[in-house]
Order: C-alpha cells, then sequence, then structure tokens
C-alpha cells in the first residue's frame, strides 16, 4: 500500500514529465496523433488539464466530478497549446496546493474513483497511473526520449499487476490448470506470477509456469493498455514467450485491460 507522501511525490513526479514533455512540442507536433486514438498531442493535455481542474474543490465523499471534468475540458479544447500548457501549470499548482494540505485520514477516506468505491488515496493512486500512461501517448509516437524508470513507474506497473487475474482470466482466458509467468526486463525489473484453479489469481510462487512471457516494461504497459499492436510487438521481437506456444501467442495477444 503506497502512503499519501508517495502518492503525491509521484503525482509531483508525473505532472512534472507531462509540462517538460508538452513545453518541448512543436506547433505540428501538437497536432500529431498521440497513442490514444481519439486524440492529438493537444488532446491528451487537454484531458489530463480537465481532469485536474474538476478535483479542485472536490472531495472524498463528493458526487462524481465527472460532470465538472467535462464542463473543463469542452472548455480546454479551445485553446492554444501556449494557453492550454498555461492553464494546466495553474491548475496541477492549484492541485498541489490542495494534496499538500491534506492528511493520512483523507487519504484514508471512502471515494469516488473510475474503478468503483475505493479511498481517496486509492483514487489519487490510479490519477499517477493516468498521467504516466498520458505522458507515454505524446512522446513514445513522436520519438521523445524520457525516463521509464522511478517510483511513478513501479507505481503505475502496480495498477496493472493488480489486474493481474483479470488479464490472465478474463481477457487471456488461460485454462484452467495453467500458470503463466510474465518477465519484464527493464527497465523496470518485475516477474508477475498468476495461476487459474477456477478462477485466475495472482500467485507469489509458481515454480514451473506453463508459459513464460518476456518483455520490456514499457512495452508491457503500452500492450496492457491497448496503446499499441501486439502483433507488431511481436514482429520485432519486443514480445517474446517459452514453453506452451499456443497458450504464450494468445497471452501475447490479449494484454490490454484498459484504454
Amino acid at each position: 500500500m503506497s502512503t499519501r507522501t508517495e502518492i503525491i511525490a509521484n503525482l509531483r513526479s508525473t505532472w512534472t514529465a507531462l509540462d517538460g514533455v508538452a513545453a518541448q512540442l512543436t506547433p505540428e507536433q501538437w497536432q500529431a496523433q498521440s497513442l490514444c486514438p481519439a486524440w492529438t498531442a493537444h488532446g491528451v493535455m487537454v484531458h489530463a488539464t480537465a481532469i485536474e481542474q474538476g478535483l479542485i474543490g472536490w472531495r472524498p465523499g463528493d458526487d462524481s466530478p465527472f460532470p465538472a471534468i467535462g464542463r473543463a475540458h469542452g472548455a480546454l479544447s479551445e485553446l492554444s497549446p501556449i494557453d492550454l500548457l498555461a492553464q494546466f501549470r495553474v491548475t496541477v499548482a492549484k492541485r498541489l496546493e490542495e494534496l499538500d494540505a491534506t492528511d493520512d485520514a483523507t487519504f484514508a477516506l471512502s471515494s469516488f474513483t473510475p474503478i468503483g468505491p475505493a479511498t481517496y488515496g486509492r483514487f489519487m493512486a490510479i490519477r499517477v497511473f493516468d498521467n504516466w500512461v498520458h505522458e507515454r501517448d505524446i512522446r513514445v509516437p513522436l520519438g521523445i526520449a524520457g525516463d521509464d524508470t522511478g517510483p511513478a513507474a513501479e507505481m503505475s506497473l502496480d495498477e496493472v499487476q493488480g489486474s493481474i487475474g483479470f488479464i490472465v482470466g478474463k481477457k487471456i482466458a488461460l485454462p484452467d490448470g495453467k500458470g503463466i509467468a510474465f518477465e519484464l526486463t527493464g527497465p523496470v525489473k518485475r516477474r508477475m506470477l498468476a495461476k487459474v484453479e477456477g478462477r485466475a489469481t495472482a500467485v507469489a510462487e509458481l515454480p514451473h509456469p506453463d508459459v513464460t512471457v518476456k518483455t520490456d516494461s514499457l512495452t508491457f504497459m503500452l500492450l496492457a493498455c491497448g496503446r499499441i499492436d501486439p502483433e507488431a510487438a511481436i514482429a520485432d521481437g519486443r514480445v517474446t514467450w517459452t514453453g506452451d506456444h499456443a497458450l504464450g501467442a494468445l497471452a501475447a495477444r490479449n494484454l490490454r485491460f484498459t484504454m
């Protein structure tokens, strides 16, 4: 369980990274297609800014912030890149001011989240994940270098790992009695294990997985978020597997659990 201090630090880190990418975009790059089919780079920054504007003044226990987010999105969509980035910076400063004024008790309060009722801390951890992915939505297709390591990357991967049972059981549909290992080679290195025994669950040990899927952590995240074509990642060797070939092919092509 991540602490309030860790979550706020990672939010700050992801907002700083988004700002850094947006600040270097040319006018043409602002209009370039992002990894999200419906959005250009400008659209991604509109989305990132609108969510945080909708959360200014919002408290756990309040009604869904989605209506306020929708209103902010409409207004922000009309802004030029320069004005949008300025709004992003003002918005982030206000959000950090509010977050810094919270305490552990606030982060433990029951709250609306995009995945259902949880705590406010859980909601903010999801915001780290969302920001982290959206930075890559902009910079990956544009070939802009960035840092895919660090605490924010670890926390974002935690979001996917927390759903590994769903991914293995529902998306991959691994047969009953089978086990799978995911070997992430870096920049974030991790071994994730799951087995199906009636239902798919994460396990701490799996001495003899039926299949092991190997890839780098960025490719894994982009596949899990539906950002890239698995066929391309398989063809160029970013994703490989050993063990049961059919199960490996099935797993490599069905990691997407969100968009």
